[in-house]
C-alpha cells in the first residue's frame, strides 16, 4: 500500500489550502450525510425490523405489510427533525461556500 505522507503539510491549489483543510472538509461533509440520513434510516431499520418480528411471530407474510409502517415511520422521523437536518446541511453547504469563494480570491 503507497503511503501519502509527501502530501501532508503540503498546500494545493495555489496555496489557499491544505491537504489537511481538504480532509477536514471531507469528514465534515460524511458527518453531515450521517446527521441527515442516520435518523429516518434509524427509525425504517427499527420499524422494519419490528414489523418482521411480529410477521415472524404470527406466520403472516406479507409484503405489504411491512411498506406503510416504515413510510410512515420514515415521514414522522421527517416530520420531527426536518429543521435540524436542514440546518446541519444548510451550515456544511455555507461552509463549503465559503471556502470556494477564498480558492477563488
Amino acid at each position: 500500500m503507497e503511503s501519502y505522507d509527501y502530501l501532508v503539510g503540503k498546500e494545493l491549489l495555489g496555496g489557499v489550502m491544505t491537504v489537511e483543510a481538504i480532509l477536514s472538509l471531507f469528514t465534515q461533509g460524511l458527518l453531515t450525510i450521517l446527521y441527515v440520513v442516520g435518523p429516518p434510516l434509524g427509525a425504517a431499520m427499527a420499524v422494519g425490523l419490528f414489523v418482521a418480528v411480529m410477521q415472524a411471530a404470527t406466520q403472516i407474510q406479507e409484503a405489504s405489510l411491512t411498506f406503510v409502517p416504515k413510510m410512515a415511520a420514515i415521514g414522522l422521523t421527517l416530520l420531527f427533525t426536518g429543521r435540524w437536518s436542514i440546518g446541519h446541511l444548510s451550515e456544511f453547504v455555507r461552509t463549503v461556500m465559503e471556502k470556494i469563494q477564498t480558492v477563488g480570491q
